[in-house]
């Protein structure tokens, strides 16, 4: 049975997963510096090392309600194909590993914000996980587009 590994984070009180293999580091939140003319979930840009990582805000990009970043917010650098991108999350702090058992398909949630970022849900230690598809929440072109 294959066992897939995720990094674990948290908006509002649900929690999220990415594939492991997407996740590049975890940072602490840092100096962003804003790009005149950009979606609204598009927090601007930082310099992690030399390199420029665009950074968005899943909150806002999941439409949920702004929060002040605090000591446990943190930015998830994911890289996805060629494109590097940092997620603003409320915290991370854990990797799990879920089994085929572990997983189901994601009930069709018609009109509801989210219903086309989660690729499956996970099931651990009485928590629901919502993995999410990268690609949906990130939408490369679109963010390509606007920096």
């Amino acid at each position: 049975m294959a066992i897939q590994e995720y990094v674990l984070f948290k908006l509002e009180n649900e929690y999220y997963g990415i594939d492991i293999h997407n996740v590049e580091t975890i940072e602490k939140v840092m100096p962003i510096t804003r790009v005149p003319y950009t979606r609204n979930f598009i927090k601007g840009v930082i310099n992690l090392r030399g390199n420029v990582v665009p950074v968005i805000d899943l909150r806002k990009r999941f439409k949920l309600a702004e929060k002040e970043y605090d000591d446990n917010s943190r930015i998830i650098i994911v890289k996805l194909e060629e494109i590097t991108v940092g997620m603003i999350v409320d915290s991370s702090s854990e990797v799990i590993q879920l089994g085929e058992d572990d997983i189901d398909d994601a009930p069709a949630l018609k009109g509801s914000n989210e219903e086309s970022y989660v690729k499956c849900i996970g099931k651990k230690n009485n928590r629901i996980i919502m993995i999410i598809d990268l690609y949906k929440v990130l939408d490369i072109n679109e963010i390509d587009k606007d920096l």
